[in-house]
C-alpha cells in the first residue's frame, strides 16, 4: 500500500506513524529555512528517522517493499545532540529502496552528513551508472542491502547502488568521506558476498569502484587498504567482475 507522499518547506518536529505500519520521524535542530522533503513509502514496516539543521536542504526518500530504513547511523546513534544527522546547507540527499518479494531482507541506508553543498544519491535494489542513469529493477529483488555513510566536508558527490540480481541479500558498504571536492562512484551489483569499506581523508579524489557477480573477501580487504592508504590527489579506477 502506498502510504505517504509528504513535502514541506519548513518543519519543527514531524512524527508520523502512517498506514501499513510505516513510520516517519524528522526532528529539526536549529533553523531550517527553504527545506524540501519528499517521502514516499509503498509497503509495510518502512522507517524514516533522522534530524537536520540549516537551510536550503533537499531530502528525497522512496521506499518500496518491506522493512526498509533510512536515518541516523545505529553505530553512534542520533545526531540530534550535535547538530543533526544532516548538518549543513544546500545538501541534496536522494535515496531509493526497492524490494518486490513477499519477504524482504530490509534495506538500510544510514547517514551523518556534516557540511554543505554535498550531493548524495544512492539506490538499493537498482543499478545505476556513473552518469547517474538509473536502470530497471530486477524481476527478483529481495533487498537486504546495507550502507552506513559518514561525510564531513563540503562539495562532495557520492553516487552508488546495490541490487540482488535474482540471488539472496548480502552486500555491505560502510563509507566515510572526510574532505572536499571528492567525486565517488561505487556500485556493487549482482549475487552475494560483496563488502566494500571506503575511507577518503583528503580532497580532489575521483574514485570509481564496480564489483559485479560473485566476489571474494580477499579482494575486499585489498580495496579497503588501498583506498585508505594509497590514493592521494589522483584519479583511481577499480573494476572487477567474475561472470
Amino acid at each position: 500500500m502506498k502510504s505517504l507522499l509528504f513535502k514541506a518547506s519548513s518543519i519543527l518536529l514531524l512524527c508520523l506513524p502512517v498506514f501499513a505500519n510505516n513510520e516517519i520521524y524528522i526532528t529539526q535542530v536549529g533553523t531550517s529555512a527553504n527545506l524540501t522533503i519528499d517521502i514516499t513509502q509503498d509497503g509495510d514496516d518502512n522507517v524514516v528517522n533522522f534530524s537536520l539543521s540549516h537551510d536550503d536542504n533537499t531530502v528525497t526518500i522512496d521506499q518500496e517493499g518491506e522493512d526498509n530504513y533510512v536515518g541516523y547511523a545505529t553505530a553512534w546513534g542520533s545526531g540530534q545532540a550535535w547538530g543533526g544527522d544532516l548538518d549543513g546547507s544546500d545538501n541534496n540527499l536522494n535515496i531509493k529502496q526497492y524490494c518486490n518479494q513477499t519477504t524482504c531482507g530490509g534495506d538500510r541506508f544510514e547517514f551523518h552528513i556534516s557540511g554543505s553543498d554535498n550531493d548524495v544519491d544512492f539506490f538499493q535494489g537498482y543499478r545505476v551508472d556513473a552518469d547517474a542513469t538509473l536502470h530497471q529493477t530486477d524481476s527478483y529483488e529481495a533487498g537486504g542491502h546495507f550502507v552506513r555513510l559518514d561525510i564531513h566536508g563540503s562539495n562532495n558527490t557520492f553516487l552508488g547502488s546495490q541490487r540482488s540480481n535474482n540471488a539472496g541479500h548480502e552486500h555491505s558498504n560502510i563509507s566515510a568521506v572526510y574532505g572536499s571536492n571528492n567525486d565517488v562512484y561505487a556500485r556493487q551489483e549482482g549475487n552475494q558476498d560483496k563488502s566494500l569499506t571506503l575511507t577518503i581523508n583528503n580532497s580532489n579524489n575521483d574514485i570509481d569502484i564496480i564489483q559485479k557477480s560473485k566476489w571474494c573477501t580477499q579482494c575486499h580487504y585489498y580495496i579497503e587498504w588501498y583506498l585508505c592508504h594509497r590514493f592521494r590527489f589522483i584519479t583511481a579506477r577499480w573494476y572487477s567482475t567474475i561472470i
